[in-house]
């Protein structure tokens, strides 16, 4: 077995351990492959849109959901277009009653630690990077689809400004393309 191989081997797993599962199935609906729409708004009024794929499985003996997020997608990229690359990695924190994640941007030199909440339909993440306080939001999630955006507020406001939004659309299940049972 080749390196890369015996790494995927133990960092990923197949379900969350049976006593996490109460906690970490909020994650369930995110479990495979998306392809995304990534719309990043400047402070001007301008908007970029470009391509994504995220994907999101279960790690660390399934005691975490793990997810590698790539943009521009692979499939696009050309002419050595260069891109991010980041992983973020979360799991339940029975003392703090709440998630840790942390997003991993190589391309970028981040590392922002957020804590993470659930809510009415979903889960959001919140953090702070150089003052600026930060909320990732997951909603509406269903088996079949769910929404991001990611608001910033500036130091001295208490208006966020949405940064992103990403509209996804579902590609593969991890379980070999057969659905996750409802």
């Amino acid at each position: 077995m080749d390196v890369s191989a015996q790494l995927a081997s133990v960092f990923t797993a197949a379900a969350p351990r049976p006593e996490l599962a109460g906690h970490l199935n909020v994650f369930e609906p995110l479990i495979g492959s998306w392809s995304l729409v990534v719309q990043n708004f400047g402070e001007d009024g301008t908007v970029q849109t470009t391509d994504a794929e995220w994907h999101f499985g279960w790690a660390l003996d399934g005691r975490a959901l793990a997810d590698v997020w790539i943009s521009p997608a692979r499939a696009s990229r050309s002419g050595g277009t260069d891109g991010e690359w980041g992983l973020s990695l979360r799991f339940y924190d029975p003392e703090l009653g709440a998630f840790r994640s942390t997003w991993l941007g190589p391309g970028r030199g981040w590392v922002i630690p957020f804590i993470g909440r659930r809510t009415e339909d979903g889960f959001a993440l919140e953090g702070d990077k150089n003052g600026v306080r930060l909320r990732w939001i997951f909603s509406d999630l269903t088996a079949e689809s769910f929404s991001w955006r990611a608001e910033e507020t500036e130091p001295g406001t208490d208006e966020p400004f949405v940064r992103q939004r990403f509209q996804p659309r579902r590609t593969s299940w991890q379980t070999g393309g057969h659905r996750p049972p409802h």
